[in-house]
């Protein structure tokens, strides 16, 4: 059985830290996922005879790594489903990018499109078009002109950060399709769900879980 990174868990609640290059959910192919690898373990860990329910809350994207939060009851993900639908659950992203944005600190505001698993930056006012937003921070410069960001969300469109970094002119390290011209780790790019901050769904307690691995 695979190894998990737990950071947290309890009777409701499985928080885990996803490697790069694993599906979140199974993909209804023979390919691995973060979810069948966890519903492994509490089937193991429980000695539970039946199906274990085990329900992801939110994705993250093959090439992403970092927090995903489960639910491990119906009510539990019926609970944080309505809070992240009132934008009550707070993301906290860390990413290395390719050249060094002039400004520390700035806001991205852009109109994407999507396509066949592509998010495409377009004028305001294209049909179909929906406003993205995201506010970035550089933390600090590294070796061979990449940048070390912090990002937070305003929006929450597909593949906006891959998208709107690459519009800017700074790619995700490792994004090849979104311009990259720089490898990362196989299967990986650099891109993390670094911090996730949710209300215990029963308990009501505020909960802050973050990433055990760093990018």
């Amino acid at each position: 059985m695979a190894s998990l990174s737990i950071i947290f868990e309890d009777n409701h609640l499985l928080c885990l830290d996803k490697p790069g290059g694993l599906l979140t959910q199974p993909s209804g192919t023979t390919q691995d996922s973060l979810e069948a690898q966890a519903k492994a373990y509490l089937k193991e860990k429980y000695q539970k005879p039946g199906a274990v329910f085990l329900e992801a809350v939110h994705r993250i994207d093959r090439p992403v790594c970092g927090v995903v939060l489960f639910a491990r009851t119906s009510k539990a993900l019926s609970r944080l489903n309505e809070a992240m639908r009132a934008g009550e659950c707070e993301k906290e992203y860390r990413a290395v990018v390719s050249g060094i944005p002039r400004a520390r600190k700035g806001t991205l505001r852009n109109f994407l499109v999507h396509d066949e698993h592509f998010a495409r930056v377009v004028p305001s006012g294209t049909p179909g078009a929906k406003e993205a937003v995201l506010s970035y921070e550089v933390l600090e410069e590294r070796g061979a002109g990449q940048a070390f960001l912090k990002i937070l969300l305003g929006s929450g469109r597909y593949h906006q950060i891959r998208a709107q970094l690459s519009h800017a002119g700074h790619p995700l390290v490792g994004d090849a399709r979104y311009g990259s011209a720089v490898s990362y780790r196989a299967g990986c790019i650099a891109l993390q769900n670094w911090r996730l901050s949710i209300r215990h769904p029963v308990t009501h307690e505020q909960l802050s879980f973050t990433a055990l691995h760093n990018l």
